[in-house]
């Protein structure tokens, strides 16, 4: 016969042990998350046992009643089991669940072995306790298993800083390594030699259809060593990182591949003014002062807004229309615009508020 006396409290502590459980994995528990995984997983051990002593005392019960039971706390425990598997957000449930079957069945069949065949249970529970304590010193020793985090508790997740962005910034100065300039005595580099303001950004585009590099001669890529540019890549060279100077490089897969680079120092800005009263069409008024501005490659216009009300200063002539070269955008009274010019030639522009304000730089 079942002992109800021991059944009874054994099925409170059990049902306040899974209750405390499904909080506890759930993630609602978090103030005191710590006590409960203690004291419910504590709770329940406890209740099982006073269940399960219930249960065989006087022998395992063959009655209907003790039968429902078991069928009932069975099925309680599994229901709170799947609830709390569906709410889970630890990622050390698959974990318990491992080692409470490790324990529970060979308890299982030891205590069966015990009742039917009293001889081997001695034996078999000896090969099992070494087993269980050669494999938790495998686990913990030589990291065999993958072991388990610090603790059930999940961690602080600590919030990663952003990577710094290494990519060199500036104005860009492309030069091209040329279609076919693997053969000795075909153009290879565009342009052969280039001067770069210092501060820009050289980019070597192979457009070729072999690999290449950019290599400083005189040290042999100590100063700045491109490795293999497969065909369609891009190589930049910071040239902050550089002295001002004259810097020859080569292919070193095909050394007849010369060029030169030389950094000069970098030009001051040049400074536009749009003056006051420029939004008003008259004879006399300067809308760009200088309206005709000359300047060598690589130098950096300001447009600096005086008036008191908008303007831009935008690429091409109120006739064509914008062309994309620049465009200021509005800037109102007060802001400022600035371009660096790395290509010669003649650049028409205008305000697209006030079409009649229209001004030139002249690249060198």
């Amino acid at each position: 016969m079942s002992n109800w006396d021991l059944m009874m409290p054994g099925m409170g502590l059990t049902a306040i042990g899974l209750a405390g459980l499904t909080l506890s994995y759930a993630g609602i528990a978090h103030t005191f998350i710590d006590g409960m995984h203690a004291l419910t997983g504590l709770t329940m051990f406890v209740g099982l046992i006073f269940l399960a002593a219930g249960i065989l005392d006087g022998g395992v019960s063959t009655s209907n009643r003790a039968k429902a039971t078991t069928l009932v706390i069975l099925s309680i425990a599994l229901g709170f089991g799947m609830y709390a598997m569906s709410l889970n957000t630890s990622n050390f449930t698959v974990t318990i669940a491992g080692i409470l079957m490790a324990i529970a069945f060979p308890a299982i069949i030891i205590s069966y072995l015990y009742m039917k065949h009293p001889e081997v249970a001695k034996p078999i529970g000896a090969i099992v306790s070494m087993a269980a304590a050669t494999g938790i010193i495998m686990w913990v020793s030589f990291g065999i298993f993958s072991a388990p985090d610090t603790y059930m508790i999940p961690q602080q997740v600590g919030v990663e800083e952003p990577a710094e962005d290494l990519t060199p910034s500036g104005p860009i100065f492309a030069i091209e390594i040329l279609v076919d300039s693997a053969t000795e005595g075909n153009p290879d580099y565009a342009p052969d030699r280039a001067i770069v303001p210092q501060g820009h950004v050289i980019e070597w585009d192979n457009v070729d259809t072999v690999a290449h590099t950019v290599t400083s001669a005189s040290d042999f890529g100590e100063t700045f060593d491109s490795s293999l540019i497969s065909a369609g890549e891009v190589y930049t060279l910071d040239t902050n990182e550089l002295e001002i100077g004259e810097y020859e490089y080569l292919c070193i897969v095909h050394p007849w591949m010369v060029a030169t680079i030389v950094i000069e120092a970098p030009a001051e800005p040049t400074k536009v003014v749009i003056p006051t009263g420029a939004a008003i069409p008259e004879d006399g008024q300067l809308y760009y002062d200088p309206e005709n501005l000359n300047i060598s490659v690589g130098t950096t216009v300001i447009w600096d807004n005086v008036d008191n009300t908008m303007h831009t200063a935008t690429s091409g002539t109120p006739d064509s229309g914008a062309d994309g070269v620049f465009d200021s955008d509005i800037l109102s009274a007060g802001d400022t615009y600035e371009y660096t010019f790395l290509d010669a030639g003649n650049y028409d522009y205008y305000c697209i508020l006030h079409p009649w304000m229209v001004g030139t730089v002249n690249v060198e």
